[in-house]
């Protein structure tokens, strides 16, 4: 009996032994390889975030350099104080009267352009008081669909009622170019109509017209005087609004001119013009066919 349970220990023994060398032989290569990285990659934990807060305040250094850099007079180039704004008394209405003669396609960019207008004014250095007349049809419609925004509007009269009921007819007065008349200074005093009508020069000479009809005085911006155009005098709303914005601030039409007009025009210093002023008269009708090619701000027939 003693001899068979000595054996049975020793073969026990021997059992115990194969097992612990197969637990150890039952991970692959690759899964020992794993298991050292992951070992390693506990171990530097600590490592690698030390090295994140070092990088985070390198960076944060970096920026207050930036910022000290680019200070100037004690504020931050960022944060630079705002020019002192002085708002006009000068008038400007836009006469929204030819709802009727337009095309939807036309009211949304007469919209566009109305929208320039208020943006610019808001931001402007002399503000003018803005008002739009006649506000009703296509052209609300559009407002209400494309901008519900604009009953929000601030610094702005807004009216149904025609600009002769909203205005003494003995302050107004008509930017047309079809006017004879030119424009010198502007007076404080006045309030200067910009005819709202994008029409492709299918209306010429319409807002003159009116002028005329209601008796209120008219004249053109002294354009001529100042600049030479390979295109057509037609300005839209916008660039006539933002050129008179611009007078209010320089002082200087032909500076006002030159600061507002696109550089599609081909607009030039009168003094710098050699060319024969009728020679361009010829591409006025195919231009004004053209309308694909150009943006909206440059095919109103707003006369200037």
């Amino acid at each position: 009996m003693a001899d068979v349970s000595g054996e049975a220990a020793a073969s026990a023994g021997q059992s115990g032994t194969g097992d612990s060398a197969s637990g150890n032989q039952s991970l692959s290569k690759r899964q020992m390889k794993k298991l050292l990285k992951q070992q390693k990659w506990e171990e530097e934990r600590e490592l690698r975030k030390q090295k994140r807060k070092e990088r985070k305040q390198q960076r944060k250094q970096q920026r207050q350099n930036t910022q000290q850099e680019n200070r100037g007079d004690g504020q931050s180039a960022r944060k630079r104080p705002r020019r002192e704004v002085a708002p006009s008394a000068l008038r400007l209405v836009v006469d929204c009267s030819f709802d009727d003669l337009m095309l939807i396609k036309d009211v949304r960019k007469l919209h566009k352009q109305i929208q320039r207008c208020y943006a610019e004014n808001r931001r402007a250095l002399h503000p003018v008081q803005l008002y739009l007349t006649s506000l009703g049809g296509q052209l609300k419609q559009s407002m209400d669909e494309k901008d519900k925004g604009w009953v929000n509007w601030k610094d702005i009269t807004i009216k149904e009622e025609h600009y002769s009921k909203v205005v003494a007819k003995d302050e107004l007065m008509y930017l047309t170019s079809d006017s004879p008349n030119v424009l010198g200074e502007l007076d404080q005093k006045k309030a200067y109509v910009i005819g709202g009508l994008v029409d492709h020069n299918h209306h010429k000479g319409i807002t003159y017209e009116r002028a005329k009809e209601l008796g209120i005085e008219h004249a053109q911006l002294p354009l001529s005087s100042f600049v030479k155009m390979n295109s057509r005098k037609v300005l839209a709303v916008n660039h006539v609004f933002e050129i008179i914005l611009a007078y209010l601030e320089k002082g200087s039409w032909q500076e006002a001119f030159f600061t507002v007009l696109p550089q599609r025009k081909g607009a030039v210093a009168v003094s710098q013009d050699q060319t024969n002023p009728q020679e361009n008269d010829d591409n006025e009708e195919e231009e004004s066919s053209s309308d694909s090619d150009l943006d909206a701000a440059e095919q109103t027939e707003i006369r200037d």
